[in-house]
């Protein structure tokens, strides 16, 4: 579905430019999002486009408690 993968790279585009040395949060995530005028509507959202491309490998998730989420670049 094309909005799905557009919502992933907006996602993609702003962690790349934040370029982080550690794996972020869904709701660090959703941070620097807003930050970029971004507009998501929860960290859940962010999370659940990330789930589904972790499964792709383009996205790595470290399951800790929060989850936090390496982005393939």
């Amino acid at each position: 579905m094309a909005s799905r993968a557009a919502t992933y790279e907006r996602i993609r585009t702003v962690v790349a430019r934040a370029d982080p040395d550690e794996p972020l949060t869904a709701r660090e995530i959703l941070q620097l999002l807003e930050a970029s005028g971004e507009q998501f509507d929860s960290p859940h959202q962010i999370a659940t486009v990330l789930g589904r491309r972790a499964r792709d490998g383009e996205v790595t998730v470290i399951e800790s408690s929060p989850y936090r989420y390496r982005l393939e670049t």
